[in-house]
């Protein structure tokens, strides 16, 4: 029988940065920059953020729109530090923002679909300001992200937040679209990925794969056939069995 080995859910990446020079640029944004999360009903307390990177450069918000290009907005040009964190992963970046959950604050589990290495969208977090006493609960895990370090986080997985620290715990987070580099630099630091589908389809499986052949070559087209050929001989590989002739 084939084991699946499961994707991993999150991980600690070799990259560290100077934790002062990220709170000292966490000094330059102010108050009233902060935007609270627009899902009012996904968290308790305060859930905010600062755009960094943001369709058009805005930085008066943080719905989702469609169109546009990802620019840099005013906020990041003052906060230097943050350009250097950033540049240091050599991808392209979609949004980029803080993310603030105050103390006490409380994200509920949820999943965000396509938010995987393997989906092409790798979400990287640097935590500015926190405590161990401010977790995340991914997978049934209560995990600390340390201040500093270079975290990935497969938000596909079920995950929530909970602060029971005095002050808000603050994430520089990262959207990047994966890319050779960043799978190098996971599979580096033992990121194990998620498999691709044996058959090519997520729908079909060693439990229903001889009934899709049976109905593909039951329904008389050339291209069905060579479809449930190739089936068949995937099947043939992961049991053992002989293909058909």
């Amino acid at each position: 029988m084939n084991r699946t080995i499961a994707p991993t859910p999150y991980l600690k990446l070799p990259m560290a940065f100077d934790l002062a020079r990220l709170q000292e640029d966490l000094q330059r944004v102010a108050p009233s920059e902060w935007i609270g999360h627009f899902n009012t009903a996904a968290y308790e307390k305060g859930w905010g953020c600062v755009p960094l990177r943001s369709v058009d450069g805005r930085a008066d918000h943080i719905v989702p729109v469609n169109g546009g290009r990802f620019e840099d907005t005013p906020i990041l040009a003052r906060c230097p530090y943050f350009r250097h964190a950033i540049d240091q992963f050599q991808c392209e970046k979609t949004s980029i923002r803080l993310m603030g959950l105050e103390a006490a604050g409380v994200i509920h589990e949820h999943r965000d679909q396509g938010s995987a290495l393997e989906d092409g969208l790798t979400r990287l977090h640097i935590p500015v300001q926190t405590s161990p006493l401010a977790t995340y609960r991914i997978e049934g895990e209560e995990v600390h992200f340390s201040a500093g370090d270079a975290w990935y986080l497969n938000a596909s997985c079920l995950h929530g937040a909970h602060n029971r620290s005095p002050q808000a715990r603050i994430h520089l987070m990262i959207d990047c679209i994966t890319n050779p580099w960043l799978e190098q630099l996971f599979l580096s630091a033992g990121g194990v990925l998620r498999e691709s589908p044996p058959y090519g389809d997520a729908s079909i499986h060693d439990g229903n794969v001889l009934q899709v052949i049976a109905a593909l070559r039951a329904g008389g087209h050339a291209s069905a056939a060579q479809l449930a050929t190739q089936l068949e001989e995937t099947h043939a590989r992961r049991t053992g069995t002989a293909a058909r002739p």
